[in-house]
């Protein structure tokens, strides 16, 4: 009978949890439902592997891991077949082997007995469960049916033009298709495949862009991961006008028109999260090259304790946004995470009591209690038909996407001179260029002096796998001029399989900050150069990019490479 025992029974016969943390589990998930293990975990009663091991003691069911290695299915007994990969990531249930009519089933909940009694109706098979936690059986799942073999077939299969497949190589005659034929071929099921797992391949690679671009004699596939283009096994130069006509079909995009740039956008739902993709076509010379922009909310902390700011560098940005008018600006190049810090900054400001404009081209990311504008040229609505509306909005916070001109540029210091806290980016190389950058657009300089509050000017460097840097002496000898460091060890890329041997995985920031005080705002005002601005605003504490990203270096958290080849020059 103890086969049958309650979950939260079994825990405290297991001591791991009190009788009065089973009533607040249980009182949570009358609340809002859901599983009683999960809401245990949530409310941070047990961890996942309390909870299966507990599970495995009291109904004598083995408990395997990813770390003992026991946690791989048998290749030689075709199990891919025995349970699809559908209902396995569906179920969270891994075949392991099978013997006779006997086959062993790793899952997370043991306690499933619909769950058993399933496995025996689609396999005809007496079924042995065991029991792992739900992070390592998702792991093995995806390890066992592979999803970039799965992709790799997949669009090997298709520029092959496989039978098993379902596509046929198009005649040289069938390269310019007609409109009909082209939504016929967007729509079959092989090429709607194909699409879905390029784009989901690119989400569980963590890239940010996917390029699809026609050249001579072929197309190419490649993906954006930590800044860095990496190429992918490229479909069939046949599948090119398909492919683009599918993208284009769900992102609302006119298939019909080649000639013109356009943009749009759709959404995808992986794991439970919705996930934006923004489309760009171009024409080229060899036809339309297609970007898809991956905007994935759950994956981008939009927290600014976890973005990676130094410690004095976290304060800094805190003490500028927290004021009640001014200007902050965010500079950088494109894809230097200023739209992220920006949204993080909104994130730490956002609260019942504020009124939150933003106008943005597009809207990146959507967040609850924040108004948020996208802007279209093509009606009239800008940046600067947009700030004037906001004005009459009784506004606490404005965020503007992009300052690209004077108009602009004026509104948002007249709004900042008016009472509000306005957010912006722009385009300069480092943070005292801002200024003059400003004063070049034709903002008079006493309107700079008064308005700005904060400027952060930001890079992104790529950082080390945590799982295979190897640590070297640093010698002084070998060091670049001017570079010094404070440890006598440091770190270096290798490469491993958690990194797919990159030897990078992930980004952080680093940060060039000046918090603007009475003494800079005497020194901006008497027309000092940028130096004299980054001098002064270092000795108040500020970094400079290149120092901030030796921080992170004798941290262990980058290499001095990376640091090097992203702001040495500034």
């Amino acid at each position: 009978m103890s086969r049958y025992k309650r979950l939260g029974d079994i825990l405290v016969t297991e001591g791991i949890i009190t009788e009065r943390q089973i009533r607040d589990a249980v009182a949570e998930q009358r609340r809002n439902g859901g599983r009683l293990g999960e809401i245990l975990i949530k409310l941070n009663f047990v961890t996942e592997e309390q909870i299966v091991i507990a599970l495995s003691k009291q109904l004598a069911v083995p408990y395997v891991s990813l770390a003992s290695g026991k946690l791989k299915p048998a290749t030689d007994q075709n199990l891919e077949t025995v349970i699809p990969y559908d209902f396995a990531i569906r179920n969270i249930a891994l075949p392991l082997s099978r013997s006779i009519n006997s086959l062993t089933v790793v899952m997370f909940d043991p306690l499933d007995l619909i769950l058993i009694d399933n496995i025996k109706k689609i396999t005809g098979c007496e079924v042995n469960p065991v029991v792992s936690t739900k992070t390592d059986v998702l792991k093995a799942i995806e390890s066992f049916y592979g999803k970039d073999k799965l992709f790799r077939e997949a669009v090997a299969a298709a520029r092959d033009g496989r039978e098993e497949f379902g596509i046929t190589e198009l005649s040289s005659e069938e390269t310019d298709l007609s409109l009909d034929k082209l939504i016929a071929k967007a729509e079959e099921a092989p090429v709607i495949k194909l699409v879905d797992l390029i784009v989901r391949q690119a989400i569980d690679e963590n890239a940010s862009d996917i390029h699809i671009e026609p050249h001579h004699g072929g197309v190419s596939l490649r993906y954006r991961i930590d800044g860095v283009l990496y190429d992918m096994p490229s479909p069939s130069e046949a599948l090119y006008l398909p492919i683009i006509s599918r993208i284009k079909i769900l992102a609302k995009l006119d298939i019909a028109e080649k000639r013109l740039p356009q943009d749009g956008g759709y959404m995808v739902k992986l794991a439970g999260s919705l996930i934006d993709l923004r489309v760009s076509s171009l024409p080229t010379i060899y036809g339309e090259k297609i970007v898809l922009r991956i905007l994935d909310k759950s994956r981008v902390p939009l927290n600014l304790a976890s973005l990676g700011f130094l410690p004095e560098e976290f304060k800094m940005i805190k003490k500028g946004i927290s004021a009640s008018h001014g200007l902050v600006f965010l500079v950088g190049p494109t894809g230097s995470g200023k739209s992220t810090t920006l949204y993080a900054c909104l994130n730490e400001l956002n609260e019942a009591s504020k009124n939150i404009l933003t106008v943005e081209d597009p809207v990146e990311y959507r967040m609850d209690r924040i108004n948020q504008v996208h802007v279209k040229p093509e009606i009239g609505l800008t940046f600067a038909s947009a700030l004037r509306s906001f004005l009459r909005q009784d506004p606490d916070i404005i965020l503007v996407g992009e300052v690209r001109d004077l108009e602009t540029a004026e509104i948002c210091i007249r709004a900042a001179l008016t009472g509000h806290l306005v957010l912006s980016s722009l385009h300069t190389n480092d943070a005292p260029a801002t200024i003059s950058r400003l004063t070049d657009i034709g903002i008079p300089n006493y309107l700079v002096v008064a308005s700005l509050r904060l400027i952060v000017a930001q890079r992104l460097v790529r950082k080390l796998c945590q799982q295979c840097k190897e640590p070297y002496e640093v010698k002084e000898a070998r060091l670049p001029e001017g570079i010094s460091l404070t440890v006598p060890v440091i770190y270096k890329a290798k490469g491993c399989d958690k990194c797919n041997f990159i030897g990078y995985r992930g980004r952080s920031v680093i940060n060039e900050i000046i918090l603007i005080d009475d003494d800079l705002r005497t020194l901006i005002y008497r027309g000092a150069t940028s130096e004299q601005i980054m001098k002064m605003a270092q000795e108040k504490g500020s970094l400079s990019l290149l120092e901030s990203g030796l921080k992170r270096v004798e941290e262990g958290l980058t290499s001095l490479e990376e640091v090097l080849s992203v702001a040495a020059h500034y």
